[in-house]
């Protein structure tokens, strides 16, 4: 190993991950915003996929990514239908406060 090469532990990348994940936590229950729940639903996501990548690349396998490929594809679907509905309800509703949606009928 070479003096210039630096090997981050994975205890930071998973401390990383778990202050990502506690923000979308956080955004998800204290925002009234649909965009900014919607937001912290993805932030969320993304911060599961740093800690598969994260042991991925500690233990040398390739499922941590194959895990991390299904995420972002799932984490694609949800988004491009999720700003469908955010979108139609704004239409109906003309606001996207999430205290004044939560009646499912129109």
């Amino acid at each position: 190993m070479s003096l210039l090469q630096h090997d981050v532990p994975i205890a930071w990348y998973l401390l990383l991950s778990a202050a990502l994940f506690s923000l979308g936590v956080v955004g998800f229950l204290i925002k009234r915003n649909l965009i900014t729940v919607f937001m912290s639903i993805e932030l969320m996501l993304n911060a599961v996929n740093l800690s598969f990548v994260a042991f991925a690349y500690q233990w040398h396998q390739v499922r941590g990514q194959i895990f991390v490929f299904f995420v972002m594809m799932v984490a694609a679907a949800e988004a491009a239908v999720g700003l469908a509905i955010i979108i139609a309800v704004f239409r109906v509703r003309a606001t996207l406060a999430v205290d004044r949606i939560d009646l499912m009928k129109l």
